[in-house]
């Protein structure tokens, strides 16, 4: 029989709403256990067992000694990937989006669970919902990392997540016209289209959909880094 510190997900929902608010990069270390228990309200050991799941969803890895930071354990040395940052222009980490992600929806779309559709649900209405430019990217990212769990391909997720430090490390924090995003940002439609596909069980559409939807947004950033 579950704990019943585990089946309520107060405590769960409350540690992922507070990383999603203070837009930590990825491999940026949390506060530590106490500040977090202060901060959330919560004892010593529903923060653990909160921290446990995310850190088996990939939302965290934790090293001893050293801390708990943000993001998926990286498989491959936190310098090469420093120095992966510094050697890839913006085109190239689009390039390579291009390459891998539509896959991934396709992918999605034929493994995905029920809980895997959940989440990415869940991204999308975060990313609505959101207030701000960062706390909107960071649910974005959110989603895209939602479909690429749901592809249950442990080394494709792992390209993934190498991508995807590389690719927060050289485009994040362009500048913004607005606070927030407007109610007709374009991705909104493009994540329900791409959402819908994966949903439905169809995975060229899936595919299609994650291709048109990158295209758009290598568009609006370029221009915008452009102005």
């Amino acid at each position: 029989m579950s704990s019943p510190e585990i089946s309520t997900p107060s405590a769960l929902e409350s540690l992922r709403d507070f990383l999603a608010d203070q837009k930590l990069a990825l491999n940026a270390r949390l506060p530590a256990e106490r500040q977090l228990c202060s901060e959330l309200g919560l004892s010593r050991g529903k923060l653990r067992k909160a921290l446990a799941l995310l850190e088996a969803e990939g939302q965290i890895w934790r090293h001893v000694g050293r801390g708990t930071f943000i993001g998926p354990r990286p498989v491959i040395n936190l310098n090469d990937v420093e120095y992966l940052s510094e050697q890839s222009r913006p085109t190239e980490v689009m390039e390579a989006r291009m390459a891998i992600e539509p896959q991934l929806a396709k992918l999605a779309a034929v493994h995905g669970t029920a809980s895997n559709f959940a989440e990415m649900r869940r991204c999308q209405k975060r990313c609505h919902s959101a207030r701000e430019w960062r706390v909107y990217e960071a649910w974005d990212n959110n989603f895209h990392q939602a479909i690429a769990t749901a592809t249950c391909n442990k080394l494709l997720i792992s390209l993934f997540d190498t991508l995807n430090i590389v690719r927060r490390s050289t485009v994040w924090g362009q500048l913004r016209s607005t606070q927030l995003p407007p109610a007709d940002h374009g991705s909104f439609a493009e994540h329900e289209a791409i959402y819908e596909a994966i949903v439905g069980r169809n995975p060229d559409l899936a595919a299609d959909h994650m291709r048109s939807h990158l295209k758009s947004v290598r568009d609006r950033t370029f221009s915008a880094m452009e102005n």
